[in-house]
């Protein structure tokens, strides 16, 4: 079922019921006659992005850009049905994400690989290739014209080295994909809106997000547009408890570094973290309510810890 939220600037949330509502979305841009799209959802979001669509008036032929903000699946499973379905878009994805897009064979496999068979069918449904001639790679500082708004494509490794966010000068705001973390509404207090860094495996690198985090406050940005879940204000403010986790995240990998059954003990300090910090910024819910809106990011996170754990190892 069509869901959205409208945020003003002519860009729209689009709920993509990827496990449950409120945990991801994408966004349409619009600018005049012309449309963007950033992110994706999954093959199952497409009908909703093209009733969106329907719903403002707006031509499939007049969406001039889908732009992935990297290519797990999460944000742009959904990109193969989405450029048949949008016969004049071009796609614009970082360099190292392009091939991935282009034949997605080996982005699938490393998915069911963490989901299983059965649980990727029913998350993912299937993943579509990009025909390559509508496939633009984006250089660091790209810049693409949208009816007179121009987005600017910044490589943002940190989460994954095929990151990009994407500037919009028009509304003050950055997209940033999962590069200034998760904000679920449901965690947001008094305090503000709750952050958590996504480690996702497999290029969790907390040094180098730690640089990509300082650039894009250079563009001073008035509002964040997350993936998950919707937009955040005044990031100045948020992104110390970003920095905060990025200094956290390698002590705690380190104190699971020589435990028995690592994984399950990487989850368990990562909660013992969490809930810390939930208690810390008044969060009133009960443990199984932090655990049915975090938990799937919990094991996500665990496991990018672990490969991490892994490849540091090898470096030494």
């Amino acid at each position: 079922m069509l869901a959205f939220h409208d945020l003003g600037h002519g860009i729209t949330c689009i709920e993509t019921h990827f496990h449950r509502t409120g945990l991801a979305g994408c966004y349409l841009v619009q600018s005049g006659d012309q449309a963007a799209l950033i992110d994706t959802g999954t093959a199952h979001t497409v009908p909703d992005i093209l009733e969106l669509l329907a719903l403002r008036g707006i031509e499939p032929s007049q969406v001039r850009y889908v732009i992935p903000t990297h290519v797990h699946l999460d944000h742009a499973g959904g990109a193969g049905q989405l450029m048949s379905a949008l016969p004049t878009a071009q796609l614009l994805i970082h360099p190292q994400g392009a091939p991935h897009l282009i034949n997605p064979e080996k982005i699938a496999a490393g998915s069911k690989s963490v989901y299983g068979d059965e649980k990727f069918r029913e998350n993912f449904k299937e993943i579509l290739p990009v025909a390559a001639e509508r496939v633009i790679a984006v250089e660091d500082g790209s810049q693409v014209n949208l009816n007179g708004r121009v987005l600017t494509c910044i490589h943002s490794a940190g989460h994954a080295r095929h990151h990009i966010c994407i500037w919009d000068e028009t509304s003050g705001g950055m997209f940033t994909g999962d590069t200034f973390g998760l904000a679920y509404p449901e965690l947001t207090t008094e305090q503000g809106p709750f952050m958590v860094l996504p480690s996702t495996p497999v290029q969790f690198d907390p040094e180098v997000w730690h640089r990509t985090l300082d650039h894009l406050m250079t563009f001073n940005p008035t509002r964040i547009y997350l993936t998950h879940y919707c937009a955040i204000d005044h990031p100045k403010l948020l992104v110390a408890a970003l920095h905060e986790e990025l200094d956290a995240y390698p002590e705690i990998a380190r104190s699971c570094e020589n435990t028995e059954n690592r994984l399950p003990a990487l989850e368990a300090a990562l909660w013992t973290y969490y809930r810390k910090r939930l208690d810390e910024h008044g969060c009133s819910l009960s443990h199984q309510e932090q655990e049915h809106i975090l938990g799937m990011d919990m094991e996500l996170c665990a496991q990018g810890l672990e490969v991490w754990l892994q490849r540091s190892r090898k470096a030494v």
